[in-house]
């Protein structure tokens, strides 16, 4: 308040004075006097503002600027390191806090002075936060507080709360959205952590993204890049850039990344109204970006915000703004090509890009058009720069592939405007990180098993006499599928998954620490090896149905049905990873049904025993269904739970019930039927993921069951309006609004 600040700079005023004094008298003192209480109250502007009304006397000049230099030098304003600001104390007219700042070429001294009142505010307002916690469990011993007077406090406090909000978003310039959230992105908060903890264990723990630096490490990495001297080149007058005075531009680039990490962290707990607004933020801070250049350093940061707010935009159904938000991080891509970790932004793009194309049906047709607002990106530069980098090792994949592994040529590539297509050019560079090297291969199989399944049903359809009147495009195959025909023996499905095993494999023996290990990828490998172990058809998921698979059981062989269990094992221990980006949700249910004809297999298998009396069932075969129906029936509520938090159209598979119990409604020949019935099963929209469901039905059943998939999907798309409705969510009226603008912003910045 105006009465605390008039107390502080008298306080300061008075200390301004014994220094003096004591400096005069020769004591040597100086460092010990400097002010330790309510510092972080005290702006800069102010602390040597006030040296013209103390006595008439001017300490920013003569030989006395070094006093105000040392203050400011030794108070931590921010709550950490208090040797931070690097001022050396000098005598002389010439020297002192002033010359300082103006020796800062590359941000102005008012633009400094406006970032190190935004960061005492909001690290002001993070301690008040803080200390008000602390305040609210503290109880007396052997008192009991009445339940109004608790009513009351609660209400004292968030009523205290809003108005230091909107005190802070006043004096700082940030919007209230951002002066809300921005306790949360310090490392120490609580709930912050928690919300980052969520995010790990669900989105990172797939992507593999570099953590974000600190504000610390940020200023480190950017005083290393670059020696910030005065224009005589005096040593002793470097200006060293701290978390304080960091510029406005590269502090929202780093806020709108952990916003956007703290977003899906958020909705991965399941606090909607909470990650809608972090996200908001995200997009408020970016905003701030486009504003004004940002330093190349902080370039990654601002590209992996785009994508993760893209990501988080698709959670809930807006796949327009997911490509258009992915279009404007391929722009910075192709800025990026020796940033060490750029192969991870890439690998994460593609394996949410193979989502999208299974939620597609692998159509360029249902594809939205942003051309109009976000042109594509010219290839020619692209090429040029790959060209001009390429070594021996690129050109040779290049000869073979017919593709570049450079970051800029991947960007641009013609194919990869919309969703990456052909060639899966991370895994076939070398120096790539395995993990990323293998997410990309995985991406690369499921792409090609959603073509083989397209080409499957265009096909039934055709023969069904439903097929379009052009049903020449059946004999194009997608860019995937050339690449793999022509490189079959590296790129079959088969064989890219068993590689990206050994990829894993390669990375868990060089981090034998448990946290390093990813078990988003493990299940994929898992799940991707039972989808593919099929002795006659390499590529197609899912088709061992039929004999022919000896030492099996049910239809499926026993490494088959090891995989199913261990990969189901995976999500039953960490359910997190059903909100991870790309396919891993559908994979999961599709290993959940994949059990229900195991279970369906066996269950016929006993029944055909009994009736014939011709032997009786083993005792292995039981133990295994019991196991595989402990297996199924958790799944099966994990999946559904997960499920209803989704729009329609983002559904995989609701699961059956198996048909027990008292309520169940048996037919004339109880013995013959299946103990799960498929038929009640509400099909995923993906064609890809229907298969699993049709697994060995006739065209004519298959027609039926797809159908009747189509009447539903009609009767449930109007509940995607109620999911995404934000008018019950107050301030969230205006988030399209301002993804709108952000998305203006960039469309004119393009296309100037």
């Amino acid at each position: 308040s105006a009465d605390e600040l008039k107390n502080v700079l008298a306080l300061q005023q008075q200390l301004l004075v014994q220094q003096l004094q004591q400096q005069q008298q020769g004591q040597g003192m100086l460092h010990q006097l400097a002010p330790t209480n309510n510092a972080s109250l005290i702006d800069n502007n102010a602390a040597t503002g006030t040296s013209s009304m103390i006595g008439g006397h001017n300490f920013m000049g003569g030989g006395n600027g070094n006093i105000a230099a040392n203050m400011t030098a030794h108070s931590d304003i921010s709550g950490g390191d208090t040797n931070s600001l690097s001022f050396t104390p000098n005598s002389g007219p010439n020297h002192g806090l002033v010359n300082n700042m103006t020796n800062y070429q590359h941000f102005p001294a008012q633009q400094q002075q406006l970032n190190q009142q935004q960061q005492q505010q909001s690290q002001h307002f993070f301690h008040q936060e803080q200390q008000q916690q602390a305040s609210s469990v503290v109880t007396m011993p052997n008192q009991i507080m009445p339940m109004n007077q608790s009513i009351q406090n609660n209400d004292d406090r968030s009523a205290k709360r809003a108005h230091m909000v909107a005190d802070t978003a006043k004096s700082s310039g940030l919007p209230n959205l951002i002066a809300t959230h921005l306790p949360l992105l310090h490392p120490t908060n609580r709930d912050g952590s928690i919300l980052r903890s969520y995010y790990e264990l669900s989105t990172n723990d797939v992507l593999n993204l570099p953590p974000i630096p600190t504000d610390e490490e940020y200023c480190a990495r950017l005083n290393n890049s670059f020696q910030l001297q005065s224009p005589s080149h005096d040593n002793n007058n470097n200006f060293v850039l701290t978390p304080t005075n960091l510029p406005t531009y590269d502090q929202s680039a780093l806020h709108a990344a952990r916003f956007s990490e703290l977003a899906l962290g958020a909705l991965a707990n399941n606090q909607v109204p909470l990650a809608l607004e972090l996200s908001n933020a995200s997009v408020m801070c970016l905003r701030n970006c486009v504003e004004g250049p940002s330093h190349n350093s902080c370039m990654y940061d601002v590209a992996r915000a785009y994508l993760l707010h893209g990501i988080f935009r698709s959670f809930r159904g807006d796949m327009v703004r997911y490509f258009k938000y992915r279009r404007v991080c391929l722009t910075h891509i192709l800025q990026l090509n020796t940033e060490p970790h750029i192969e991870a932004l890439l690998a994460a793009i593609s394996f949410h890009d193979a989502w999208a194309y299974m939620i597609h049906n692998a159509s360029e047709d249902a594809l939205p058009d942003i051309d109009g607002s976000l042109p594509r990106l010219n290839s020619g530069e692209g090429c040029n720069a790959a060209i001009k980098s390429s070594t021996e090792e690129e050109s040779i994949i290049k000869a073979k592939y017919g593709c570049f592994t450079n970051p800029s040529s991947v960007a641009t590539d013609p194919l990869n405007q919309m969703w990456m297509q052909g060639p899966p050019s991370v895994f076939l560079n070398n120096e790539a990180c395995p993990v990323s090297r293998s997410l990309d291969a995985f991406a690369c199989a499921v792409r090609s098993c959603c073509d083989l399944a397209k080409q499957q049903f265009e096909g039934m359809a055709k023969a069904m006499g439903q097929g379009q009147a052009d049903t020449g495009q059946l004999g194009q195959p997608s860019p995937t599928t050339a690449a793999v025909l022509a490189n079959e023996n590296e790129l079959c499905s088969r064989n890219i998954v068993l590689s990206a095993k050994s990829l894993l494999d390669q990375h868990n023996s060089s981090m034998p620490n448990e946290r390093s290990k990813k078990h988003g990828l493990e299940m994929v490998a898992l799940a991707m090896s039972a989808f593919l172990e099929n002795g006659q058809n390499d590529d197609q998921p899912g088709s061992s149905s039929g004999g022919g698979n000896s030492g099996g059981v049910g239809g499926f062989t026993d490494g088959q049905i090891k995989n199913l269990l261990e990969a189901c094992d995976i999500i039953i221990q960490h359910p997190l990873l059903l909100h991870s980006p790309g396919p891993l949700y559908h994979m999961s249910s599709n290993a959940a049904i994949l059990l229900c004809h195991l279970l369906n297999g066996i269950y016929s298998h006993c029944n055909d025993a009994n009736r014939s009396n011709v032997g009786i069932p083993s005792k292995v075969e039981g133990i295994l269904f019991d196991e595989v129906l402990d297996t199924f029936m958790t799944m099966r509520k994990l999946l559904n739970i997960h499920r209803k938090s989704l729009p329609v159209k983002l559904r995989c598979h609701g699961l059956p019930r198996p048909n027990v119990g008292p309520f169940k409604k048996l037919g004339p020949e109880p013995d013959k039927q299946p103990f799960i019935e498929l038929g009640d099963t509400l099909m995923c929209l993906c064609s890809g993921c229907q298969g699993f469901v049709l697994m060995g039905c006739s065209p004519c059943v298959a027609a039926e069951q797809l159908s009747k998939r189509a009447v539903s999907e009609q009767v449930d798309l109007s509940a995607d309006d109620q999911l995404l409705d934000f008018r019950d969510l107050g301030d969230m009226d205006d988030m399209h609004f301002d993804d709108d603008a952000l998305l203006d912003v960039l469309s004119r910045i393009t296309h100037n």
